[in-house]
């Protein structure tokens, strides 16, 4: 669900009253969700840059030596006076696990400095200052620091991201031969994403990954040429696998999903994957009595599926979500509440044909959603609004980007909802400053995109430092955000992170 990005260089952050907005670094490692993120899913907030604590004196004063730092992924590795090997992979793939590192007679500085850049207890409280990113590249200063560093607390959440061309090292004879996964092993990595596989390089995994036939518990393949033959030997091999995400799949088939799905799944991401309709949810509903999420995007996917479910599922399953379906309508929307009644978490965005009726079949139906997804359903209008804000009492997250009819009479509604925490209003062409004038009420209030809103004036937006409990506004293309105005919320929203 993320926008296409154009490529231009942007600042490496952004500082908002004292806080820093990080942007996502391209280090190969990302969410441990298998699933693709949504609106609310928050980009990474970090302090600003300081020198922790627990560094001694005599380190944090050395002029000879570079502070830590957040900002620089180098700086305790300069501080060893150890360099990163040119071209090493920052998830360690082409670094050797045995190559020479320097011991800890070689560190500079006095007898007494050198034994506390070895001391694993202050090291282990030292390393949860650094990302991941950062994590890599200390990890290659000293086997002291590897030592602590691989431990698999500093791994959790964390699933590495390996493109076919990784997983292999070219011989001097031409010949291929794959890479050693030993360090992602003693890390304890629980979950892999692996990008333009084939079935072989699957097969050469699991023969080459330690823990793969019990200890991987998700796996997402993305943009590969798996078949229906990859995805059960894959499936059968690892036994431990219960998150499941296939995006741009395209040679396995709807038959490859019946004999290779395992009740052991409980949840699954599909999304891109031409040959995925109708039956392919027939299969999902047949074969994942366990399942509790399940993510889909099919253009081919028709009411008739969203009958599937089972008694069971109906009782587990909490999140569905269904981006860009565009077949599916307010019929569908009536076998979904029907069939899925316990719903907390539901999007329907990019779902055009869905109307005002579909919204309050599920206002309706599903009082437990905690979040609800519309964004780009153009047939929505502030009706939907109003029976939202009558019937979810426990919303807490609502996504309304692109919904242009919705109009200032729209967020009247909204203001009544007093569980309601995150508001996404990106793109809603019709919303003016007299809207504004009606969520400044809302306390609940944490998270506020107005990002897009072209009617929206430095005036209305001024309004919003009545919200004390904002935690982040969002104003990116938004003509009334200006200078002056993001100086004037400085003050009295001190905590509280505005994108430009």
């Amino acid at each position: 669900m993320s926008n296409p990005r154009n490529g231009d260089t942007k600042p490496p952050c952004l500082p908002r009253n004292g806080r820093v907005k990080t942007p996502t670094q391209a280090n190969g490692l990302g969410s441990a969700s298998i699933t693709k993120g949504t609106p609310a899913v928050k980009n990474r907030l970090c302090q600003p840059s300081s020198v922790p604590a627990i560094l001694s004196p005599a380190l944090a004063h050395r002029s000879d030596l570079p502070i830590p730092s957040l900002a620089s992924p180098l700086s305790l590795a300069t501080l060893a006076s150890v360099s990163s090997p040119p071209g090493a992979s920052l998830v360690g793939l082409n670094a050797s696990e045995g190559s020479e590192q320097p011991s800890p007679e070689r560190l500079p500085g006095s007898p007494s400095e050198r034994q506390l850049a070895v001391d694993e207890k202050i090291l282990n409280r030292l390393f949860w200052y650094f990302s991941a990113c950062e994590k890599c590249v200390l990890a290659q200063v000293c086997k002291a620091w590897r030592r602590v560093l691989y431990q698999p607390k500093f791994w959790v959440g964390l699933t590495p991201v390996l493109h076919t061309k990784e997983l292999y090292n070219v011989l001097p004879g031409g010949e291929k031969e794959f890479v050693s996964l030993q360090g992602f092993a003693v890390r304890g990595f629980d979950g892999f994403c692996l990008v333009g596989v084939s079935d072989l390089d699957i097969c050469e995994f699991i023969d080459n990954y330690p823990l793969s036939k019990k200890g991987v518990k998700s796996m997402s393949l993305k943009r590969s040429t798996i078949t229906d033959a990859g995805l059960e030997v894959m499936l059968e091999q690892m036994q431990g696998v219960v998150r499941l995400e296939l995006s741009g799949c395209n040679d396995f088939t709807e038959a490859g999903l019946w004999s290779s799905l395992n009740a052991r799944i409980t949840a699954l991401s599909v999304s891109d994957c031409i040959n995925v309709a109708d039956d392919a949810i027939a299969a999902i509903s047949q074969l994942l009595p366990n399942l509790t999420e399940l993510n889909l995007q099919a253009y081919h996917v028709t009411d008739t599926a969203l009958a599937y479910f089972t008694a069971k599922q109906g009782y587990t399953t909490h999140t569905l979500r269904l981006n860009s379906c565009w077949e599916i309508t307010n019929h569908g929307v009536v076998n979904m509440v029907h069939s899925l009644p316990n719903l907390s978490v539901l999007s329907l965005s990019g779902c055009s044909k869905v109307t005002d009726d579909g919204v309050e079949l599920v206002a309706e139906n599903l009082r437990k959603l905690r979040s609800l997804d519309l964004s780009w359903c153009p047939r929505i209008t502030d009706m939907a609004l109003e029976y939202i804000a009558c019937d979810l009492h426990k919303l807490e997250e609502l996504v309304l980007d692109r919904c242009v009819r919705i109009t200032d009479t729209g967020l009247s509604y909204l203001s009544t909802m007093s569980s309601l925490r995150s508001l996404y209003l990106r793109w809603c062409c019709q919303v003016q400053d007299f809207g504004l004038k009606h969520l400044l009420g809302m306390g609940s209030l944490r998270l506020l995109s107005l990002a897009g809103c072209p009617l929206l004036t430095t005036t209305g937006l001024s309004g919003l430092v009545q919200l004390q409990e904002l935690e982040e506004l969002e104003l990116t293309n938004c003509p009334g955000a200006t200078p002056e105005l993001f100086k004037y919320f400085s003050q009295p929203l001190p905590c509280c992170m505005v994108i430009e």
